[in-house]
């Protein structure tokens, strides 16, 4: 790094140059991204641009020029803001964040909008109908309800909110929620894909007023066999918008016949653990990802902790629910409409992605075959170490990144075969549940409703082309909308770690070794409490010092009487190195086992209030990746919803 920052000063010594006007400086820009090269840029301003973020466009690359030319556009604010640095990182992932213009707005309904039952609409309003979600979620997409037939079975319904009884085809409205294609969930705040009307109140399936739904009812036995299927555009009246925490209590507390809340949540609970067990026999993967949540000031919003995020068992219940859902109307419009289902395909991983994570499980003693998601699921059961549970954890996360990402497509463009999703074992599956912030769950309800007959198929669902063109940028959109949560979360997590009780010392478990001979001796590690990733460099020891040993094979590293291997626990040191003014990196420092001389980093104080070193550049250290995220409640109300649709 340090080599880094001096290439940018000799960069900028060689090529920023004062004009003979006296007015004008050709200054050098260095990008966010590292991919651009340097950019000179000829200015007036440029004492009020140093150390701002700018926004800039190049504008031609001569032939006899190093670097691109570009002109100023704007000033974005003072770098390292926490809300400029935001701006920055919706800029970089193209994630649509203006205001929706005044034509969108004119689409929706009056604000004091009336919910009454109309013609055709099946009135479930009397059901116990309740949603389970994270504490303080706005957009509340869907509800269920369990209730006992008189012939002993049960009635279960997943309820989703009706957007496209508000959002009319090929309508202004329609239109900008296509090309946005989904909601951003930043640590700090939610990008909607609709007008807040819609996303918040009219849509959101809130607790004690009534609602438009689309709901998919299904008779089921106690076992958990499906009987039968209908599917209606109704109005429901939730009874409760319970958080997992509370809907835990409810699944954990004695049977009480007096609780409705309690019976129905109880219900759901005992069908859910039974259609899992059905899809984990069919092959399903339970699949993990080292996802964290932010505590938040209530007044600045700024983060003052970070968590690993704890998962119940009642969001297994609503995530097999939904689950269920989106199977069972990707099976419906199907039958419908063969070649222009929207769906969602997973494909199957080749081994050679897979060749890494099984050299690795092998140093444990475990085989991890993939030859189908059953044999994988079943031989990343068999991965336990009786003495460390979080060691199952670490497998499944690290098959999660040997696999390829899920897909919109549209089903007249592929085989049969090759809709398959392997994640969840489904040979159909496609996204009916959450509307209000996914743009394909828009498309699916219009196709189910035209396939039950309740309205007609808006003409460009018609189209192979359009749809292909559609799904290309829902997969775009999702995947940058993914990457800007995960940028929002590095930038807090920045913050945190920035503080003045900013230093931590925490275990870690080794993901990867180094074993290049010519390298500089390094290894990868995970922080579970932190769900942070990063590259502990042994810095102080010389890539080729005789007492070093590497062994690939084995996925280790040794100097002299202590060896490091993958799926080791280590002690590591957490802290924020100033790289410059306006650059920070977070680092991470070796602290136990102790690797050959390497300066002390710990002077034996607690994990909160570890001493950085003195030379942190001769320490062990890293450059880090954080992990994805989840977010407590904060006074916008801008909580993500919690991760419960499975792999999909």
């Amino acid at each position: 790094e340090e080599t880094e920052v001096s290439e940018r000063d000799l960069i900028a010594q060689t090529h920023e140059i004062e004009h003979p006007d006296g007015l004008t400086t050709t200054c050098v820009f260095f990008a966010v991204d590292p991919r651009i090269p340097p950019v000179l840029v000829r200015t007036t301003q440029r004492e009020r641009l140093l150390g701002k973020r700018i926004l800039i466009a190049i504008d031609s690359w001569p032939a006899d020029s190093h670097y691109p030319l570009g002109h100023y556009v704007k000033t974005m604010g003072e770098t390292g803001s926490k809300d400029v640095e935001t701006e920055v990182l919706l800029h970089e992932h193209n994630i649509p964040c203006a205001p929706f213009p005044a034509k969108v707005l004119a689409c929706l309904p009056p604000e004091d909008y009336k919910i009454e039952l109309e013609e055709g609409r099946l009135d479930l309003r009397g059901l116990p109908v309740l949603s389970i979600d994270p504490p303080g979620c706005k957009d509340i997409d869907d509800a269920l309800h369990c209730i006992v037939l008189p012939n002993g079975n049960y009635q279960a319904g997943v309820h989703i909110a009706d957007v496209t009884h508000y959002v009319k085809a090929g309508t202004p409205i329609d239109l900008e929620a296509a090309n946005r294609s989904t909601s951003t969930y930043l640590v700090n705040k939610r990008l909607d894909m609709l007008p807040s009307l819609l996303t918040t109140d009219l849509c959101s399936l809130k607790g004690n007023v009534d609602r438009f739904a689309f709901s998919v009812l299904w008779e089921v036995t106690p076992d958990a066999e499906i009987i039968n299927v209908e599917f209606k555009k109704s109005i429901i009246h939730s009874i409760a918008a319970l958080t997992y925490q509370q809907a835990q209590g409810m699944i954990d507390q004695p049977d009480d016949d007096e609780d409705i809340q309690a019976g129905a949540v109880k219900r759901l609970a005992s069908l859910a653990r039974k259609f899992r067990a059905k899809r984990i026999a069919a092959g399903a993967l339970t699949l993990a990802s080292p996802e964290v949540k932010f505590v938040l000031d209530s007044e600045s919003l700024n983060p003052t902790d970070v968590q690993s995020y704890q998962l119940f068992e009642a969001n297994a219940l609503v995530e097999e629910f939904m689950l269920l859902a989106n199977v069972t109307v990707g099976k419906k419009v199907l039958r419908h409409y063969p070649t222009l289902a929207v769906l969602r395909r997973h494909p199957a991983p080749n081994r050679a992605m897979f060749d890494g994570l099984i050299s690795k499980a092998k140093c444990k003693g475990f085989a991890i075959n993939i030859e189908d998601s059953k044999r994988l699921a079943d031989s990343l059961d068999e991965a336990v170490v009786e003495d460390d549970p979080y060691f199952n954890k670490l497998l499944r996360i690290l098959s999660t990144r040997c696999m390829s990402p899920a897909q919109y497509f549209c089903s007249g463009e592929y085989k049969p075969t090759d809709w398959h999703h392997y994640g969840l074992a489904a040979p159909v599956y496609t996204h009916f549940t959450s509307p209000i912030r996914r743009y394909a769950d828009v498309c699916v309800h219009r196709l189910l409703a035209a396939a039950i007959g309740v309205e007609s198929l808006p003409v460009h669902l018609s189209s192979k082309s359009h749809l292909h063109d559609l799904a290309a940028n829902m997969n775009r959109r999702h995947r940058s909308a993914q990457l800007a949560g995960r940028a929002s979360v590095q930038l807090h997590t920045l913050i945190v770690f920035s503080g003045d009780n900013g230093e931590k010392e925490e275990n870690a478990y080794v993901l990867d070794v180094d074993t290049n001979e010519s390298a500089e001796p390094s290894f990868t590690v995970i922080v579970p409490r932190y769900g942070i990733e990063g590259r502990v460099r042994l810095s102080h020891l010389a890539a080729d010092d005789r007492n070093i040993r590497r062994d690939s094979d084995k996925h280790s590293i040794g100097y002299k009487d202590t060896t490091i291997r993958v799926f080791d626990q280590v002690r590591v040191k957490i802290y924020v190195n100033v790289v410059q003014e306006t650059q920070k990196e977070l680092m991470l420092d070796l602290v136990h086992p102790v690797f050959g001389d390497q300066p002390q980093v710990s002077n034996g104080a607690s994990a909160d209030a570890t001493e950085a070193p003195n030379d942190t550049s001769k320490s062990p250290k890293s450059n880090t990746k954080l992990p994805k995220r989840k977010v407590e409640q904060s006074k916008s109300g801008s909580a993500r919803k919690s991760r419960r649709k499975g792999r999909n």
